[in-house]
């Protein structure tokens, strides 16, 4: 086992990237390279990022981290842009964006504890 995958954040991270695939897929077609993968590589980044950061000196990991929580806020953007333009259920975003700040705050506490 690899020591990011022993990271709560990684962790919750990944289940993050696959609750994101799970509400796009009923995306409209025509967003397929648009709006969905965007969206989707964006989420992918936060635990590649974390992954990434982790085989670095703490100074680099704390700035992966912050990659992370770029990432991690520009699915927030997307989604809510997703709802707004009716692709995204209410209920979904409310989920998305739920979990998204619990991210953020493990995010923000694993980099303090790196500073």
């Amino acid at each position: 086992m690899f020591n990011f995958e022993k990271l709560e954040v990684w962790k919750k991270a990944i289940l993050f990237a696959r609750q994101v695939y799970r509400v796009t897929k009923p995306f409209p077609t025509d967003e397929r390279f648009g709006l969905t993968n965007q969206i989707r590589r964006a989420a992918n980044s936060i635990s590649s990022n974390i992954a990434e950061g982790s085989a670095r000196p703490p100074a680099d990991f704390a700035k992966f981290l912050g990659y992370a929580a770029g990432s991690l806020y520009e699915v927030v953007t997307q989604a809510t842009i997703a709802r707004d333009e009716g692709f995204l259920p209410p209920a979904d975003y409310e989920q998305l964006y739920r979990d998204a700040e619990e991210i953020s705050r493990m995010l923000s506490g694993l980099r303090s504890s790196l500073e």
